[in-house]
C-alpha cells in the first residue's frame, strides 16, 4: 500500500471545496493507494515527465508523483482543467 501525501496547495484547495467533493477525493485516492496503475479511475501519465500522472475527478484535476522507492504517490497540484497545466 502506497502513503498519500498532498502539497500545502492541494490541501487548501480541498478545504475550500464541500465535504462530498472531499470525500469522493479522499475515496479516489484510497483507492490509488492500493493500486496506482488501477483501470477503475481516469488515470493517464503526463508527457515528458516520467513518473507522474494525472487523475481527472469530476471537472478538477489532480497532479501526482509515484516514487515507487518510497511506496508514496504524492499530489501537487489541483485545479480546474483550464488552469491545472499551466505553470
Amino acid at each position: 500500500m502506497y502513503e498519500i501525501k498532498f502539497s500545502r496547495d492541494v490541501f487548501n484547495f480541498l478545504k475550500r471545496r464541500n465535504k462530498n467533493f472531499q470525500k469522493k477525493v479522499v475515496n479516489r485516492f484510497d483507492i490509488l493507494g492500493k493500486n496506482p496503475f488501477n483501470n477503475l479511475l481516469d488515470i493517464k501519465p503526463l508527457i515528458n515527465k516520467k513518473g507522474h500522472f494525472r487523475l481527472r475527478i469530476g471537472n478538477y484535476r489532480f497532479l501526482y508523483e509515484i516514487r515507487s522507492k518510497e511506496l508514496l504517490i504524492y499530489c501537487y497540484k489541483a485545479g480546474p482543467r483550464g488552469d491545472i497545466y499551466k505553470k
